[in-house]
């Protein structure tokens, strides 16, 4: 096994363990907000802050930033901001405030899928029938678990799909951006120039002032899914420096078993009915860890990340 894409796959994890955790707590953190793009922002700011002061801790971190070189990589790391820092968020957030739990689940879930369609022409990844076969269990096991297939869309659905569909092109354009800089830099990019477009966003809505009137539960809220915003980008990118990009998007659908697990063991939620399709995403996510640290021609492509990355 590869030893770096043994260690972007573990990152995978780490990331899907965090995922998992940050859905169950943001399913309530948002319900104490009137605006979910207040919340968002809110939060947002905060995951910038700490990346912001790890990168600060300097070497004692083993974190670093790398000076973009060229006007490509200044407008990716600008595009990630924008497009997944901010835009993306806002829909996602908007649209998680007009639709039903179970739709807006099945619909994200799907990013494993629009990315491995691009990954293929874009990044030239190498997809095995064993893929295939890890994305059918994971697809298969989110519609088991949000009981079946979404009856209708709306304008909700179409928001979600949208900012899934613009996460899964930032998701290619991270990953070739990774070839030359740290995933420092482009996680920092990512929080930080998202924020300030959020900001401008509230700014231009009239809702700034919103984020100087919260409540201490609110602030709680805010500062606990900020932090586990943070680590989720910066577990995010760094595993994404090492894997394929399928590959980690693909073991990130492990998030629902975690947050399936503390639903059970904190609101009381039935398991036996959800037992099968949990298993089918756990079968999934396996096979996709299992690929995931094989050695394949990637590691000689030019879009491969060294080990010392």
């Amino acid at each position: 096994m590869n030893p770096t894409r043994r260690t972007g796959i573990l990152l995978a994890l780490a990331t899907a363990a965090i995922s998992g955790f940050s859905v169950y707590v943001n399913a309530r953190g948002v319900r104490t907000f009137d605006s979910a793009t207040v919340y968002t922002t809110a939060k947002n700011v905060v995951a910038a802050a700490v990346l912001l002061a790890v990168i600060g801790l300097g070497a004692r971190s083993g974190a670093r930033l790398t000076r973009p070189t060229g006007a490509r990589q200044w407008l990716a790391l600008t595009g990630i901001g924008l497009v997944g820092g901010a835009l993306a968020f806002v829909l996602f957030f908007e649209g998680l405030a007009r639709a039903t739990s179970p739709q807006a689940a099945f619909i994200h879930k799907t990013l494993v899928l629009w990315v491995a369609l691009l990954a293929v022409p874009l990044l030239r990844e190498r997809l095995q029938w064993g893929h295939w076969v890890a994305i059918g269990l994971l697809v298969v096991g989110q519609v088991g678990l949000v009981g079946g297939l979404p009856s209708s869309f709306g304008t909700s659905g179409l928001l979600i799909l949208a900012a899934t569909l613009l996460w899964s092109v930032e998701v290619v354009v991270a990953k070739w951006v990774l070839g030359g800089l740290s995933s420092w830099t482009v996680a920092v990019a990512r929080m930080g120039v998202g924020s300030v477009a959020l900001l401008a966003w509230l700014a231009v809505r009239g809702q700034l002032g919103a984020l100087f009137s919260m409540t201490g539960a609110q602030l709680g809220w805010v500062l606990v899914t900020g932090i586990l915003l943070a680590g989720y980008v910066g577990t995010w990118f760094a595993a994404l420096a090492r894997a394929q990009a399928v590959d980690v998007t693909a073991v990130l659908v492990l998030a629902a078993p975690v947050t399936a697990a503390l639903g059970i063991a904190l609101d009381g939620s039935a398991l036996a009915p959800q037992a099968p399709w949990l298993a089918l995403v756990v079968a999934g996510g396996a096979v996709a860890v299992w690929l995931g640290g094989r050695d394949t021609p990637l590691d000689r492509h030019p879009l491969a990340v060294e080990a010392r990355r």
